[in-house]
C-alpha cells in the first residue's frame, strides 16, 4: 500500500508528464515492455522507444540510447535488469529528464542516488501502467 505522500507525487507524476522514454521496449508484443507502451499510448502519452536493436516499435521511431532523443524526455522508464540500470540513469541525467521509473522487480539504490543527486524524481520497483489504471481508473484495451 501506498501512503498519501507517496499517492500524491505520483499522481503528479503521470498528470504533468507527456514524454516518456521506455528503455528496453520490446516489439514483442507478449512482453511487459511492450503490454506498458500500448497502454501508455492509448492513455495519451507520447511513447518515445529505446532499443539499439530497432528503428521503429508501434509506429514510434527507435532510439539507440537517451542521449539520441531529439524531444524533451519527462519520464525514463526502464525495463532493463537491475545491474544495467547506473548507464541509463546517468544519460538520463544528461538529457535533464525529470522522473526515473523502475518497473516491477528492478531496484538499484545507487542509481537512485545518483538520479536524485541531480534533483531527479526516483520511483523504483512499481509498474507505470498499474499505477496509472489505479489513479485514473482506465485500461484502455482490455486485452493487454
Amino acid at each position: 500500500m501506498i501512503d498519501l505522500v507517496e499517492s500524491a507525487l505520483l499522481k503528479k507524476i503521470l498528470t504533468k508528464s507527456r514524454n516518456i522514454a521506455i528503455v528496453g521496449l520490446s516489439p514483442k508484443e507478449n512482453r511487459p515492455s511492450y503490454q506498458v507502451a500500448v497502454y501508455l499510448q492509448e492513455a495519451g502519452y507520447t511513447i518515445i522507444p529505446v532499443n539499439p536493436g530497432h528503428e521503429s516499435i508501434l509506429g514510434e521511431s527507435c532510439y539507440p540510447d537517451l542521449q539520441t532523443i531529439p524531444a524533451k524526455v519527462d519520464v525514463v522508464n526502464i525495463f532493463r535488469r537491475s545491474d544495467h540500470v547506473v548507464p541509463i540513469v546517468q544519460d538520463a541525467v544528461k538529457i535533464g529528464a525529470a522522473v526515473i521509473w523502475m518497473q516491477l522487480g528492478i531496484v538499484n539504490t545507487h542509481a537512485a542516488e545518483i538520479a536524485e543527486q541531480a534533483g531527479m524524481t526516483v520511483v523504483m520497483n512499481r509498474c507505470i501502467k498499474i499505477d496509472h489504471t489505479l489513479f485514473f481508473g482506465i485500461e484502455p484495451d482490455q486485452s493487454i
